[in-house]
């Protein structure tokens, strides 16, 4: 019941949230603000379940951590996205034309933030952290990163391949970004730095979806496998890539700290906080 209470509460806020942002048809100060709100009162929700369900207090998503936990995630976020870009346009694979929209990337802003919030708990805060108390970090790990690539798998453009693509540099990735800090602003902050970057610097395709032009007229072009195609960088071999060594890096800080957690054994120490 405590789990099924947990997953109710925090998906039933997350998809309100979601669908509220999205009926807004890219209005931008609609979308900032209400973006920004919703991403707020889903941490809020998740905070009160658990303090309600596992009484204790979820730090995890402590306040007073977020300045710096999330500092950390969206610089880099920014970094590996920005190799994946430069990398692509090494290639010819994409050009920026000019200056693009400022307002829309407002609205991809306030999106992104509500997007990255809601995913990042209900898959790390939620699915990875509880499979992990009782399965261990790989397997956590494992079954997150693969169910978050399939949730993706019906998102416009997707295919097995792109379904795939964001299993390993994303859902391990930032799996791996909460095993080693044991704080989810950390992951947030990847994860919306990353999206944010995509369609709100760059204005490419994120996850298959099309948005607003972002800060800069960008077009890419060229071979799939390079550029992502129509569903957007993600699926390109360079994001893997990048997310792979990321994973890597993440894993390593995770075993130096002791946050990696056996089968059937203890609950992953909180001591790196904010880290």
């Amino acid at each position: 019941m405590r789990i099924l209470l947990q997953i109710v509460v925090v998906v039933a806020v997350s998809w309100v949230a979601g669908t509220g942002v999205q009926a807004l048809g890219w209005n931008w100060p609609l979308t900032l603000v209400v973006g920004l709100l919703a991403a707020v009162l889903a941490v809020v929700a998740y905070g009160w379940i658990v303090r309600k369900t596992e009484n204790r207090e979820p730090t995890e998503v402590a306040w007073a951590t977020a300045p710096g936990a999330l500092s950390r995630g969206v610089l880099i976020g920014l970094l590996m996205f920005v190799a994946v870009i430069v990398n692509i346009a090494f290639l010819g694979g994409y050009e920026v034309r000019g200056l693009g929209s400022v307002t829309g990337a407002l609205a991809i802003f306030g999106f992104m933030a509500a997007v990255a919030v809601t995913e990042e708990l209900m898959f790390r805060g939620l699915l990875f952290r509880l499979v992990e108390q009782r399965f261990g970090t790989w397997i956590s790990l494992t079954l997150s990163g693969v169910l978050f690539g399939f949730a993706h798998f019906f998102n416009a453009n997707a295919t097995l391949w792109t379904s795939l693509a964001i299993a390993v540099e994303a859902g391990f990735m930032l799996a791996a970004a909460y095993a080693a800090t044991r704080n989810l602003w950390v992951p947030i902050g990847v994860h919306f730095a990353w999206n944010y970057a995509q369609g709100g610097i760059f204005s490419t395709s994120v996850s298959g979806q099309d948005a607003p032009q972002g800060l800069l007229d960008g077009v890419t072009s060229g071979p799939s496998i390079v550029t992502g195609g129509a569903f957007g960088p993600e699926a390109s071999i360079y994001s893997v890539g990048v997310g792979v060594a990321v994973t890597v890096v993440f894993l390593w800080l995770a075993k130096r700290r002791g946050n990696l957690v056996p089968r059937g054994g203890r609950t992953a120490p909180a001591a790196t906080l904010g880290a």
